[in-house]
């Protein structure tokens, strides 16, 4: 199957990346064969078990110092996240959710949790041992994070925790989380702060789980007099909305690597198909139009390309901020990639509606991206913002 691996050789990438984009690419194509889709919850966890065991995992969190926290790397790099998201997305989608949320729920600890958190959860993340989630949304908090309600009252060495939180991914089947919640009631998104909580907590509880067009574990949580030590508290108290937007501000570029890579594997199932497709006398890669149609998604491929990892670039090497050129990337890709699987799909006529054909699950798996970690509308937002605070400080 079509496989193109020029962009390889883009400035972008050292040796490392490439030869990482090798590996994981012929592991995925001996380990990912017969991954449980029917049931999300077992496939998750055996993937982050597998995933832990040949050591990709090691690239959601730090080294530390000598290597106790049991990252690849010194530090998280963009471009190394970028590469797995897109090599696991071309595969399987679900091996990428298992990958990115053992990233994205561990994040917060890794930028904000003193020397103890730190050691007490990543080495586990990074091995697999434990699973991780993230949990910012409510019910009437998606976008905006500032008007999240789920409190946290100081009780004693411990804090009670009370409300909902929703749309938590791997919620049921994490073993801790990450919960951002109001400490303030009158500070708006200075008022928040972010705790670790284990999910064997008493008060703490799965509400429900949540079926979506793409199977993975989702959740609504429910607290209710949840007692958690004021140890377990992440960064400063009252900072955790700045925690959650530096946890998105690194991962959020790994979501445009995803859809990339779904782009990529549609790319390759329409011209499998269309190369083999007889008709009219001909095949259907024959046609002009299909021709002028593939012309068109390469283009998207390659723009989306550029724009991911010219953004992972700008954090791990020019050290500027990345926050415009993440969300410029974040927006493109995500959308493109939409596209050009709708495009493929086409091409496939009937068989592309088939249930559990590749370019069918395509098709369910890229939607929530354009959603999720920022929906586009709030991408094309922060783009603009960050433009205007450029021009005001001219």
């Amino acid at each position: 199957m079509y496989h193109d691996t020029s962009w390889l050789d883009w400035p972008f990438f050292d040796d490392e990346h490439r030869a990482l984009a090798r590996d994981l690419d012929a592991w995925c194509k001996t380990e990912l064969n017969d991954i449980d889709h029917a049931d999300v919850y077992s496939g998750c966890r055996k993937l982050v078990g597998a995933l832990g065991q040949a050591g990709w995992l090691g690239y959601c969190v730090p080294a530390g110092q000598d290597g106790a926290l049991g990252g690849k790397l010194p530090a998280i790099d963009s471009r190394s996240l970028c590469i797995l998201r897109e090599t696991l997305g071309r595969h399987d989608a679900l091996a990428d959710f298992a990958f990115a949320m053992q990233g994205l729920g561990s994040g917060a600890i890794t930028l904000g949790g003193n020397e103890a958190l730190q050691q007490k959860y990543l080495p586990r993340t990074a091995s697999g041992d434990a699973i991780a989630a993230f949990a910012l949304s409510e019910p009437d908090a998606g976008s905006d994070v500032a008007a999240l309600a789920c409190s946290a009252v100081r009780d004693g060495d411990d804090y009670v925790l009370n409300g909902r939180k929703t749309w938590i991914s791997n919620g049921g089947l994490a073993d801790y989380y990450c919960v951002f919640v109001r400490t303030d009631a009158n500070a708006g998104s200075r008022g928040i702060s972010a705790f670790v909580v284990e999910a064997d907590t008493p008060g703490f509880e799965i509400e429900e789980t949540l079926q979506v067009m793409s199977p993975h574990p989702l959740a609504t949580l429910r607290f209710e007099d949840c007692r958690v030590p004021a140890s377990q508290m992440l960064g400063e108290l009252n900072q955790g909305f700045k925690l959650a937007m530096r946890t998105l501000d690194i991962f959020r570029c790994s979501v445009a690597a995803a859809a990339l890579g779904f782009a990529r594997r549609a790319l390759a199932e329409g011209l499998a198909h269309a190369s083999n497709r007889k008709m009219f006398g001909q095949t259907l890669a024959d046609f002009q139009l299909t021709q002028a149609a593939f012309g068109d998604i390469a283009a998207e491929i390659d723009k989306s390309a550029l724009l991911t990892y010219r953004a992972a670039w700008t954090r791990d090497v020019a050290k500027k901020s990345a926050t415009a050129p993440t969300a410029m990337a974040k927006m493109a890709s995500t959308e493109s990639a939409q596209w050009v699987i709708d495009r493929v799909l086409q091409m496939f006529g009937g068989l592309g509606v088939l249930s559990n054909q590749p370019i069918e699950r395509l098709y369910r798996d890229i939607r929530a991206l354009r959603i999720y970690e920022g929906a586009t509308e709030v991408q094309k937002l922060i783009i603009a913002r960050e433009l205007l605070r450029d021009l005001g400080s001219r």
